[in-house]
């Protein structure tokens, strides 16, 4: 099916303003079929599961064709199962319409107090987003007022009947103009959805969405429950335990891409970013480069990685879990190519990005594995077997004596131990060994590991938890190292997390280069690097942490 992208398609310099800065580059094939003929006015049944770009797909047209004229009237309703769904679709069109400074929308649900709704209905808006109850409530108190819709849109139309919303829907469908445009979204084609269709749609064209392969063999899939903020430390770790030679890294915009990029790069790795901006001479000077293994991660948006055909990806990381579950199944196919192994990474933030893996776990009928986040040890055991197994590799080679009259003139001076010690030392930096410190774990992620439905997890049979630091005045053992003191503590609920991103946001440092972290109740101790304290001490001078303006000093 021929893909659309949002820049190229006839909508509004405003909706494309927005859809961009939402992160959006390709619509999905739902959206690509759906907007052109919701814009000329058609009548349209998707068949669609969720989680496939359903909210795009009709209020993207239904907020262009929009009347100024007809002031705040009503003119398009929105009919959601739950209003958590209400909800989530009014954010979704409030983003959208971001730059229609003058288009107002409204979610009415059951639940909430009637009386804020009919200030919000008062005061007049073009999109209203509800429950059947409670539109049908709206409608006999007639404080929601249908003559000038022209649009109406159910949405999850199987789930509204399966809650016994029928009769709702067919009284709102009645009692609307009958020149009104009707869409209906549902996941299944039931004889009941087809009955609504049939009596209250004029000829709509159906856009049935059909998978080819959902599933791809020989994948292993697991997620991770990562805070947004220390995704950057997880894939670090990942790639340092499972080493892949060749990996895929995919971002959902691509001022993300550049901006993992830069921090993969500070750290390191060779990675190497992709995406539409970049012009053509520059694309193929970096997949020569991925190609012949001059760089072995490739950090990319879902639009610039069409067109890659590598067999020998061993890894892909979703650091954005994917805007639709369609995109999940092209990510993940980058790997495990022709009768190869391979191994999916996802990292989920927060409740909705959990209720969004758990709709991509349904549409492909797999099961994605909840994993911990590889400790500190377990990234060292694995850089340590690493190094031994290259260092048996050179000795068993052979070819060494050339280098005797460098190690005769150091055992002159030193001790064997002491030169083999240096030698080791000197490897393990230029593999960024130095600057991977032990934070404990629980101090970098402390949230909670829950299982895709939202249910708390058990992971290596402990919950993670956030960490208490026992209180310790002591100067910080790392001569390295210098304690520096913030004068916020315990006392204003600040957490280890609060800390670290205040002192790497504001220094520009990796969260990695702190060390520990001790809070107490009127100040926080945290122990920097020599070489940065004077940097911390300039940068933080008018740092805010939880609203409250803050000081640092050297202890």
């Amino acid at each position: 099916m021929q893909t659309n992208v949002f820049s190229q398609m006839d909508l509004s310099d405003e909706i494309k303003r927005a859809v961009e800065e939402m992160g959006f580059e390709e619509a999905t094939d739902i959206q690509s079929l759906s907007i052109p003929l919701i814009s000329e006015g058609r009548d349209v049944t998707g068949h669609s599961q969720t989680g496939t770009g359903k909210t795009a797909a009709f209020s993207i047209p239904a907020i262009e064709k929009i009347d100024s004229s007809k002031g705040r009237a009503v003119q398009v309703l929105i009919l959601c199962p739950t209003r958590e769904l209400a909800v989530q679709a009014c954010d979704e069109i409030r983003k959208f319409a971001k730059y229609k400074h003058d288009i107002k929308t409204v979610p009415i649900y059951g639940g909430q107090h009637i009386d804020r709704q009919l200030a919000a209905l008062r005061g007049g808006a073009q999109i209203v987003v509800g429950t059947p109850g409670r539109i049908m409530d709206h409608m006999r108190r007639r404080t929601l007022k249908l003559h000038e819709l022209s649009m109406v849109i159910l949405d999850e139309a199987d789930e509204m009947l399966s809650m016994g919303f029928r009769e709702d829907i067919e009284t709102i469908l009645k009692d609307a103009p009958e020149n009104r445009q009707t869409i209906l979204f549902s996941a299944t084609m039931s004889e009941e959805i087809l009955a609504i269709t049939k009596k209250y749609q004029n000829n709509p064209e159906m856009v049935k969405m059909t998978p080819g392969q959902i599933t791809v063999p020989g994948i292993d899939q697991f997620y991770y429950d990562v805070p947004s903020n220390k995704k950057t430390e997880v894939l670090s770790r990942l790639l340092d335990t499972y080493s892949p030679k060749r990996s895929i890294v995919f971002c959902n915009t691509k001022r993300m891409v550049d901006e993992l990029v830069g921090e993969l790069q500070t750290r390191g790795y060779s990675g190497v970013g992709i995406h539409s901006d970049i012009n053509q001479n520059a694309r193929t000077q970096i997949m020569t480069s991925f190609k012949s293994g001059g760089t072995d991660i490739l950090v990319a948006t879902d639009v610039a990685a069409r067109g890659i055909d590598v067999d020998d990806i061993e890894a892909v990381f979703n650091y954005d879990i994917p805007q639709d579950v369609e995109y999940y199944v092209h990510r993940i196919g980058r790997t495990g190519r022709a009768g190869k192994k391979g191994q999916s990474f996802t990292f989920v933030s927060g409740r909705r990005q959990m209720q969004e893996l758990t709709n991509i776990q349904k549409y492909t009928k797999s099961s994605i594995e909840l994993r911990p986040v590889p400790s500190y040890n377990e990234v060292m055991e694995t850089r340590h077997r690493k190094f031994i197994d290259e260092t048996r590799k050179n000795i068993e080679s052979g070819a060494l004596e050339k280098y005797n009259v460098i190690l005769d003139a150091l055992l002159d001076e030193f001790s064997p131990m002491d030169v083999l010690g240096a030698m080791i030392k000197m490897n393990l930096q230029k593999d960024g060994y130095e600057n991977l410190r032990d934070n404990k774990d629980d101090i970098i992620f402390a949230a909670e590991t829950r299982k895709a439905g939202g249910e708390r997890n058990h992971a290596r049979g402990k919950e993670y938890k956030s960490a208490r630091v026992k209180p310790s005045t002591k100067r910080h053992p790392d001569k390295n190292m210098t304690d520096l003191s913030i004068n916020i503590g315990r006392k204003r609920r600040v957490s280890a997390n609060h800390i670290l991103g205040a002192v790497a946001g504001e220094s520009g440092l990796p969260g990695n280069a702190f060390g520990r972290i001790r809070i107490f109740d009127d100040f926080t101790l945290v122990a920097v690097p020599n070489e940065h304290v004077d940097r911390l001490l300039e940068t933080m001078k008018s740092c805010k942490i939880k609203g409250h303006k803050t000081s640092i000093k050297k202890i």
